[in-house]
């Protein structure tokens, strides 16, 4: 099975846009830098992302569901 993978846009939420978390951008990263989130990784020199599983894993395990 691939790998699935997501940008920011797709991970992060904004006023026009829900994201699979209900956090902005700037908290995604914040989180990332502190340890708390999954952390993404490039595909290319402008492109990161995030393992869509491991972002839903992270979810999970804040619902408290494992």
């Amino acid at each position: 099975m691939a790998q699935r993978v997501g940008r920011i846009s797709e991970v992060a939420s904004t006023k026009e846009k829900k994201g699979l978390v209900p956090v902005s951008p700037a908290t995604v990263w914040r989180w990332v830098s502190e340890g708390k989130f999954p952390a993404p990784f490039k595909l290319g020199a402008n492109t990161t992302v995030w393992d869509l599983d491991q972002v839903e894993q992270f979810l999970a395990q804040r619902a408290g569901v494992q």
